[in-house]
């Protein structure tokens, strides 16, 4: 059969539109519209067979009329966007089950594969994101784009299309960064009483309720987070709901964060504004945290950074201070150093946080360790270890959870008083900005 004949059996099955006549040829030649291709259909079949040129009537039944609406939807999408900064965008289309069942019976009634040209909810959704592209001088993004536009078309008024009928979603914004903290007794994200569950509140004796005695009623362990002295300058410049901390790994709340920083990824739900400049936002940062935390290398990133930065396989570099129970010599600490250096360790999960944590052994590399005694009861090391090795209990051996130890080795009780984490970086790739931005190959 030739594609006429087609065409006449669909016609025939009239009133069809243009766009639905198209539709079930749109994998016959390229650089036109289902509409335009039914239409040529429709005049090349009344040429053929020698018949006056009819435009249908009556409505179409296949799409009930929504063909010919493109420009309407996609001005009700653009009005919907109105107030919302983006560069990107998708429409997507949630077509109502009748028209849906009417393009199955109208390749059956027509004698057409079920899967012959394209669906009405493909070509809805192109035909309008064309013209909202054309509105808002804006790219599609098929990916991940800044906002997606959701069509419902049941939910659209026969003669006025309204907003409750276009769902918009807009995704969320991202800011890669490393963070330097430079006090100690700060976490990384808002830390929650645990007695009183973050509310502030316990049972008083008579009755009722007063402030929690281990929080003095904040709700909170510490009054200060690196979260907290970071995201409130960039959420009110994107103007967004809300604000997410990611970090690639954290270190101890005693610990301070230094050399390169750590690598974090702020996330603001909702942005009403996404041209921000880093710079001047990292100024802004920077003068909020006052003398707590210092942000470096603030750049805009994609959705993927946020894993990217969270599965991070990291080693880490860290100076600690030590103090031990007895007298060491400086030739038993570097007896003791050299037999750590380059060290397979076996780790139990560690008592202080075994509640928190399902507990495990882990084997992890202590990569490189060096040091020196400042005095016979205190010494000074600096050791690169493979990611989630726990560093203080490879100086303290944990009551033994971890061998070796420093303190296993020197039969002397040791413990860290002061720990510097100095580097963070990938252990398969260096994790530089801007070089860890870049898409991957």
């Amino acid at each position: 059969m030739t594609i006429l004949e087609d065409a006449r059996r669909v016609i025939d099955n009239g009133p069809v539109c243009d766009a639905c006549l198209g539709r079930c040829f749109a994998d016959r030649s390229f650089g036109l519209t289902n509409d335009e291709r039914g239409h040529a259909l429709r005049v090349s079949v009344v040429l053929e067979d020698d018949e006056p040129f009819e435009e249908p009537e009556a409505e179409c039944w296949v799409c009930e009329g929504e063909s010919d609406r493109f420009d309407e939807w996609a001005e009700t999408v653009a009005e919907a966007l109105e107030g919302w900064n983006f560069e990107t965008y998708q429409v997507g289309t949630r077509a109502p089950p009748l028209v849906e069942e009417n393009e199955v019976l109208l390749r059956e009634s027509a004698d057409l594969p079920e899967d012959a040209g394209e669906l009405f909810k493909s070509e809805f959704n192109r035909e309008v994101g064309k013209r909202v592209g054309v509105l808002t001088g804006t790219e599609v993004d098929f990916e991940r784009p800044d906002v997606l536009a959701l069509l419902n078309v049941e939910a659209g008024d026969d003669e006025e299309l309204s907003s409750h009928a276009v769902d918009v979603q807009i995704n969320s914004a991202f800011l890669y960064g490393r963070y330097k903290k430079l006090e100690r007794d700060i976490p990384q994200t808002e830390w929650p009483c645990r007695e009183c569950g973050g509310s502030g509140k316990q049972l008083a004796e008579g009755g009722g309720e007063e402030d929690c005695d281990y929080c003095g009623g904040s709700g909170y362990l510490y009054d200060e987070s690196v979260e907290e002295l970071t995201t409130p300058p960039v959420l009110e410049a994107m103007d967004g709901e809300e604000a997410l901390f990611h970090g690639a790994g954290r270190e101890d709340v005693d610990a301070l964060m230094l050399g390169t920083g750590r690598p974090f990824v702020i996330e603001i739900k909702q942005p009403r504004t996404r041209d921000v400049d880093p710079e001047a936002l990292q100024a802004e940062i920077n003068e909020f945290a006052g003398d707590s935390v210092e942000v470096t290398d603030l750049a805009v990133a994609e959705h993927d950074m946020v894993e990217r930065v969270k599965e991070l396989d990291a080693s880490k570099t860290y100076r600690m201070d030590v103090e031990f129970d007895a007298d060491v010599t400086a030739e038993e600490l570097q007896e003791a150093i050299e037999e750590l250096d380059g060290a397979t360790v076996e780790q139990d999960t560690p008592q202080r946080v075994d509640h928190r944590r399902a507990s495990k052994t882990r084997i992890r590399e202590a990569y490189d360790v060096s040091g020196e005694l400042t005095d016979s009861r205190h010494a000074e090391l600096e050791i690169h270890g493979e990611g989630g090795l726990y560093i203080k209990e490879l100086v303290s051996s944990d009551e033994g959870r971890t061998e070796p130890s420093l303190a296993g080795i020197l039969d002397v009780g040791a413990v860290v008083t002061a720990l510097d984490v100095i580097a963070v970086e990938g252990e398969d790739e260096p994790f530089d900005h801007p070089d860890f931005l870049e898409e991957e190959a």
